[in-house]
C-alpha cells in the first residue's frame, strides 16, 4: 500500500535539530497521536536495563512492514510514520559466559512489554544484536542521552484546557508552539507525567479539547517526553 506523509507545512528541520527522532504512531489511527522516537527509546532502554547481565544500547524503531502501513488520518508532524505495526532494532552488551540466546529472549520480552504497557506502541518485532561484552554487571557501553524538551506556558484556549488534564506534566514547543491551529486542524504538544500512560493521557487531552471546539475540527497530540517527574 502506498502511503502519503503530509507535514502540513511544519519544518522538518526542527525535529532533526532537537534530535528527538521520528514521530511514532501511538494507539489507533483515530487517536491521531504521535510519540517522539527519542522519548520512546529512553523508556525502552530504562526497562531493558532491568534484565540482569545485559546493557541495552542503541535502539531504532521503524515500521514492521511498510507495505501494509495505513494512511495518516490527519496532517502529520515532520517525519511521522503512518499507522501500522512497529519493529525495534537494537543492540545490547552482555556479560561474558552468559547464554546469549536466553538473554536476548528475556530482553525482547521486556522491550515488548514496555512498548505496549508503558507507552502504547504497537510493536510486533524486536531484533537484537550483541555488540559488546561487559566487564562487570554494572557496566554500560551506551549512556542514555537526556531528552531536551522546550517547555511552554499556556497562550491559547486549547493550551489552558490541556494543562488541566491529569497526567499532563507540561506543554512543550519542540515544533515551534505548544498549540498550532490551521485549516480545521489543531495540534497540541505535551510531556506526560510519571505514573501516567502516555496514550491514555493523549486520549483525555483530545476529548477535553474537542469538547471546546467547533464540530469537525481535527485534534492531534504530539508527545515529546514521558515519565516526567518535575
Amino acid at each position: 500500500m502506498t502511503t502519503t506523509h503530509s507535514t502540513d507545512g511544519w519544518p522538518a528541520a526542527v525535529h532533526l535539530l532537537h534530535g528527538l527522532g521520528r514521530a511514532l504512531p501511538l494507539g489507533e489511527t483515530q487517536d491521531a497521536t504521535w510519540l517522539f522516537e527519542r522519548a520512546a527509546t529512553t523508556e525502552l532502554r530504562r526497562a531493558g536495563a532491568t534484565v540482569p547481565g545485559t546493557a541495552p544500547g542503541r535502539l531504532r524503531i521503524d515500521l514492521a512492514d511498510p507495505d501494509t502501513a495505513g494512511v495518516l488520518a490527519v496532517a502529520a508532524p515532520p517525519s511521522a510514520l503512518p499507522p501500522g505495526p512497529l519493529r525495534i532494532d537494537g543492540e545490547f552488551a552482555a556479560l561474558p559466559g552468559e547464554p546469549l540466546p536466553a538473554l536476548a529472549d528475556q530482553l525482547r520480552r521486556v522491550l515488548l512489554a514496555c512498548a505496549a504497557d508503558r507507552l502504547g506502541l504497537h510493536v510486533t518485532e524486536v531484533n537484537l544484536q550483541v555488540t559488546a561484552l561487559l566487564e562487570s554487571a554494572d557496566a554500560s557501553p551506551v549512556a542514555s542521552t537526556p531528552v531536551e524538551v522546550l517547555t511552554a506556558s499556556p497562550n491559547h484556549e486549547a493550551a489552558f484546557t490541556t494543562v488541566t488534564v491529569p497526567g499532563v506534566a507540561h506543554l512543550t514547543r519542540t515544533l515551534g508552539s505548544p498549540v498550532t491551529e490551521r485549516r480545521g486542524h489543531l495540534r497540541v504538544e505535551i510531556a506526560t507525567a510519571a505514573g501516567h500512560h502516555p496514550l491514555h493521557v493523549a486520549r483525555d487531552v483530545r476529548r477535553a479539547i474537542t469538547a471546546t471546539l467547533p464540530s469537525g475540527t481535527a485534534v492531534s497530540v504530539m508527545i515529546t517526553a514521558v515519565n516526567v517527574t518535575d
